[in-house]
Order: C-alpha cells, then structure tokens, then sequence
C-alpha cells in the first residue's frame, strides 16, 4: 500500500489526477439537471420541436396505465420535472403525453387524475433520442383518496418570469444575465427551492463553492426530496476540499433516484478515494463507469486508482490496457501510459 501511495503522490501524476479531477467537474456541472425553461415548451406541439432541435433533443413519452396495465382511459395531467424545474404540462391522448427536452439529467413525472392518489416517478435520461417512462394509477383501497404528496411551492408571476429569463441565461452560459435575474427572483421568492437550486447552480459556475453551499443547503432543507440539489451540494462541498462532508449529501442523491446518474456515482466515488475509502471508491467508480456507456470514458482512470489502492494491480493494468486500447487518442491516454510504465517500474504488474 505504501507503494501505491509514493505512485499516487509523484510530482507527474499528482498533475495529472488534478487535470482528470477538473475534468470530472466540469463534466459533473454539465450534467446536472439543465434549467430548462417552461417557457420554451408550453404551446408548442412535439414535431415541431423536434425539427427545431434537429435531433438534439430527448421525446420522452409518458404512457400513464391502469393497474391491469392498460393505458388508461380517462383524461390525465402529466407534469415533467427537470431537477426542481417545472419543464412542461400535457393532458394525455390514449393514456399517452409527449415531452421534448433539450438537455440531460434527472427528471421527476407527476401525474394527476381525478379519483386517483397522485403519482410521482424519477428517472434520468443520459443520452438524446427517445425515452419511455411508465407511470401506473391505482385506487386507494381505503375509503376515499388519499392526500396527494405535497406540492412544490408555487412561484408568483413576477419571480417566476424572473426565474426563467435567469434559468435561460444559465443554460446560455451568460452568467452577467443570469445574475441579473435570479438575484430578482432571490429577492422576490428567497425560500422557494427552485430558486435556491438555480442560485446554487449559478454559483457553482462562477465557483464560488461556499456560498454554492450555503444556498444548496437551504434549498435541500426546505425540499428534502430533491435528488439534483443533494448531488449538487456534494459537489460544492467536494470542491472546497470536504471530501468526507461531500459522500452524504451524494448518498442521499442517489437514494432519492436509485436509477441516478453516472456523473453522481463518479463524484461519489470521488470523494470516496479523496476520503481514503478505497473499496467503495472502486465499487461506485465501476458503477459509473458502466452506467456511462462510454460518454467519459475518463472514469476508467478513477478506477484504475481505486484498483492500486486495493493492491489489485494486475487489474489496474488491465483497465488502463483497455482504456488505451479504446481512447488512445485522447488527453488522458497520456496519463494512463505513465501509470502502467510505473507500475511496471516498480515491480507490481508483470512486463509485456
């Protein structure tokens, strides 16, 4: 183990890990729940949207069913969530609602219809194209209908137009505008989670980390169901270097949506190797690494550490082959050469 760590700590790699780690962020950031803004879906038919995004854009449908399993009947309400942001509301056809979304990340499916309790379903979405979520309704068996799960706080007119010009700003990386706007909606609506989460986002991409933090925190202590903002607060706390701070609210993240998101379970894992926590560190990093599907195929490189701190260097070697193999090509192919060139050196993986 002693072996491992004069690797991980030599002047080269120390350079490296730091680059992969900024890597990490950045990609993080990028797929955390997109502000998507309501704005741009409401009174537009699903076609035209996809023509206008040219096939950027994920149609997620949404078949609402009954408990035998057939699409149900009656009208529906279906509400589309994107991390705590409102994205859009259908009425059902043949039990059946259409949504187009620009950006990746998690989503949470609300579905409402007369004598039927409230349903919710989390899901991500980590690639374009299509994705079908089913959402079943039952009858309560007991005597009337139960209370729905409780509502998001309703935004007045004025801070949600704020919101969403801030929101749109954000995903236009104009972060002078976003500034402008969410700073009104904060002063208009300054506990209402969804502008929390949003100020939270915004701070993250200035990298103010602290008070990142500080506007996470509330947000997930006022809706302490919000997956997004707990992977976003671990985050915040990951990069001001409270690596042990961060491992909760990710857990948490990712136990509000068990399906979660590749980009969670990487900063999870993470912030386990950061903490010297190096079995869980390799059990989440291959987790996200399979669950990317090849979109960063960086994670490899985590696992690969995870691996050496285990002493289980012939798979170490293995891995960083394989990434080789397949990303030869890409920046951090250098960084993987290194480490298989020192583990050779020191004696721990057998010469080719």
């Amino acid at each position: 183990m002693r072996c491992f760590h004069r690797w991980a700590q030599a002047p080269d790699l120390i350079r490296a890990r730091r680059h992969v780690e900024r890597f990490a962020a950045r990609a993080l950031l990028s797929l955390l729940p997109a502000l998507a803004c309501t704005s741009l879906l409401a009174g537009q038919d699903v076609g035209s949207q996809a023509r206008e995004f040219n096939g950027n854009g994920s149609v997620i449908t949404v078949t609402v069913r009954d408990a035998s399993g057939e699409q149900f009947s009656s009208p529906a309400v279906v509400k589309l969530m994107h991390g705590v942001v409102p994205s859009g509301q259908r009425e059902t056809s043949d039990g059946v609602a259409e949504f187009v979304e620009i950006g990746l990340g998690e989503f949470t499916v609300i579905v409402a219809a007369p004598g039927y309790p409230e349903v919710r379903k989390d899901f991500s979405v980590d690639k374009t194209g299509s994705e079908q979520v089913d959402v079943y309704l039952r009858r309560s068996s007991g005597e009337g209908t139960p209370p729905s799960a409780p509502g998001r706080m309703v935004l007045a007119p004025k801070a949600r137009e704020a919101l969403e010009k801030g929101m749109r700003a954000l995903k236009e990386n104009k972060l002078a505008e976003a500034e402008k706007y969410l700073g009104e909606a904060m002063r208009l609506a300054p506990g209402n989670p969804e502008v929390l989460y949003a100020q939270g986002m915004l701070r993250l991409r200035q990298r103010d980390w602290g008070q990142a933090q500080t506007v996470l925190e509330k947000a997930t202590q006022i809706d302490p169901n919000s997956a997004p903002a707990f992977a976003a607060l671990g985050l915040a706390l990951y990069d001001q270097g409270k690596y042990d701070a961060a491992i909760p609210p990710l857990k948490k993240s990712l136990e509000l949506n068990p399906a979660g998101t590749w980009s969670t379970r990487w900063q999870l894992a993470k912030s386990y190797y950061q903490g010297e926590e190096y079995p869980e560190a390799l059990t989440m990093s291959q987790e996200a690494l399979a669950q990317s599907k090849g979109a960063a195929p960086g994670i490899a490189l985590l696992v690969a550490q995870s691996l050496t701190a285990v002493g289980r260097y012939e798979d170490a070697a293995k891995v960083l082959r394989e990434f080789l193999r397949d990303y030869g090509n890409v920046q951090e192919a250098a960084t993987a050469r290194r480490w298989l060139d020192q583990l050779a050196a020191n004696g721990k993986i057998r010469a080719n």
